[in-house]
């Protein structure tokens, strides 16, 4: 068992159809872009180049360049893009534009003037996802600035084109939008209605039987599975639907860019990476191997749950710690779980082959690369066992993709409808609280085969877990306890699940709790 401690120019209008337009008009907007790591800037140059072809004027700026910008004085449109970083942080380059605006003695109507777009960029597998975009957004609002376009929120678990690509694409209706009022405002004194764009009309309308968009909507015919006989079961389920969902017409989410590709090696005559050179790349901070020296069962056999105290011996390391301290126990996939994927997957042959994996020439997706948790001269074994959180429950994103690699027209349907607007509470129920992992969605829809590389694209890194030190240095030398309850909980089929990493401990220290049942050495409580 491994542990580790958790590390508390200004732009030409273009001269093409717009040119007319651009004579009638100021075009001219302010960008701004807040990055981190070089992402929100990425985006916003290409609004910037898109912005120019449409005959825009797009004032770019780092936000932080405030010498360059005025939002006192500006009375054109304003664009930011921003990104999050840290726990909920805004990126470097706003703290000191965040730390103005947050000024409690600015009066409400200090932005009165500003009418704004805003692109957030996130990740929803950290705790306060967007919140850089989210607490600029809130702060203009408080201020007295007005949204002429929605703010939009991307997420990078699932991939941020997402919602980057639709957002972008809706801003050029909301600012010749935005601009028409202006000009309109002026000609008749103020008297006009303005439209705001939405970016549900880019959701992509998708038909069952192939991914074209057909009258702009899957029909109500397309989206029934071929005629049968009637179910007599009028309950939904994972995969089954009932009216009025069954017979509605579907708003699907554009189809994740596909970006990896993978080639499988025979391992013949070649050494795969050794266990000890792949864990650090897995894991995140230093890593000490230890044994677990005592393990003690602290309640009943007939308690409600079983609670271990583990003991570590970590006298031949360096590691030391404080009582409440937090490491990570770095913990595998079930072994029987990973080879049952593996036959769903038609996979199982190629169980110890080594997996090269490379991003596809030309792809669309931004900044697209191999996940680092992945280490080179990997088996699919490994993969699966050690870098990918197989019992993640799986996003809309993910579900979407499947739908393309689904055979069955009633599973593909079925699928489109749990990532769809129209089936939110189906998703809900079925798949996100019924806590519904990849392998429970093979089982459900056994038409369904996607390759590897969609898994390694939507499936996060395996994460190592979390727990406090419950003993002492001083008091026990050399050694560290720490408590746990083994998770148990029942899968969407009734069927018992242990928690991946405190079943897995519980599980390596059997010979350990044998030995102190014979030994007599077992602490019941009375």
């Amino acid at each position: 068992m491994e542990i580790c401690r958790v590390s508390n120019e200004r732009n030409l209008a273009h001269k093409g159809g717009f040119g007319k337009m651009c004579c009638e008009t100021n075009r001219r907007f302010l960008l701004l872009y807040a990055s981190q790591k070089g992402q929100a800037k990425a985006i916003a140059e290409e609004i910037c180049q898109q912005a120019t072809e449409r005959g825009f004027r797009p004032d770019i700026h780092c936000i932080s360049e405030s010498d360059k910008y005025d939002l006192n004085r500006e009375k054109d449109p304003v664009v930011i893009v921003t990104s999050t970083t840290g726990d909920g942080e805004p990126p470097d380059t706003a703290v000191k534009f965040v730390k103005e605006i947050n000024d409690k003695t600015l009066p409400q109507s200090h932005f009165s003037h500003l009418r704004y777009g805003l692109l957030g960029l996130g990740d929803s597998e950290y705790t306060f996802f967007c919140n850089g975009g989210k607490l600029v957004d809130k702060r203009f609002q408080e201020l007295g600035a007005q949204r002429f376009y929605e703010t939009g929120l991307a997420d990078d678990a699932v991939g941020l084109e997402l919602v980057v690509d639709p957002w972008i694409a809706g801003l050029w209706a909301a600012l010749s939008q935005e601009f028409a009022s202006r000009k309109e405002e002026a000609g008749d004194h103020g008297k006009t209605a303005v439209l705001r764009a939405s970016l549900s009309h880019k959701i992509e309308h998708l038909t069952l039987e192939d991914s074209a968009v057909r009258n702009g909507i899957l029909s109500k015919n397309e989206g029934k599975a071929n005629p049968g006989p009637p179910i007599q079961d009028s309950q939904p389920s994972l995969s089954r639907s009932v009216p009025p969902l069954s017979q509605s017409a579907l708003n699907v989410p554009a189809l994740p860019v596909e970006y990896l590709e993978v080639e499988f090696q025979e391992n013949i005559g070649q050494e795969s990476s050794p266990m000890e050179d792949c864990l650090p790349l897995i894991s995140e901070g230093s890593l000490v191997q230890v044994p677990v020296s005592r393990a003690v069962q602290l309640t009943r056999d007939d308690a409600v749950k079983t609670t271990l105290l583990l003991e570590l011996d970590i006298s031949e390391t360096t590691f030391s710690y404080q009582p409440g301290d937090a490491f990570n126990v770095i913990c595998p996939n079930y072994a029987n779980e990973v080879d049952e994927l593996l036959h769903l997957l038609g996979l199982s042959e190629k169980k110890e082959h080594l997996v090269c994996l490379k991003v596809k020439p030309g792809t669309k997706k931004r900044g697209a690369d191999v996940p680092r948790c992945i280490p080179e001269k990997s088996s699919l074994n490994f993969i699966l066992t050690w870098c990918l959180e197989i019992r993640t429950i799986p996003k809309k994103a993910f579900l979407r993709s499947l739908v393309e690699h689904t055979a069955d027209a009633g599973a593909r349907r079925r699928l489109q409808e749990l990532c769809s607007k129209q089936g939110a509470s189906d998703y809900n129920a079925f798949v996100r609280d019924a806590g519904v992992c990849l392998l429970d969605l093979l089982r459900a829809f056994p038409a369904c085969k996607p390759p590897l590389s969609l898994l390694v694209e939507h499936l996060p890194r395996l994460q190592a877990r979390p727990y406090s030190a419950a003993s002492s240095s001083l008091s026990q030398p050399g050694k560290m306890s720490f408590v746990f309850n083994v998770l148990e909980f029942p899968s969407h089929l009734g069927e018992r699940r242990r928690g991946v990493c405190t079943g897995w401990l519980a599980e390596q220290v059997v010979p350990l709790l044998q030995s102190n049942l014979k030994n007599q050495t077992l602490f019941r409580p009375k």
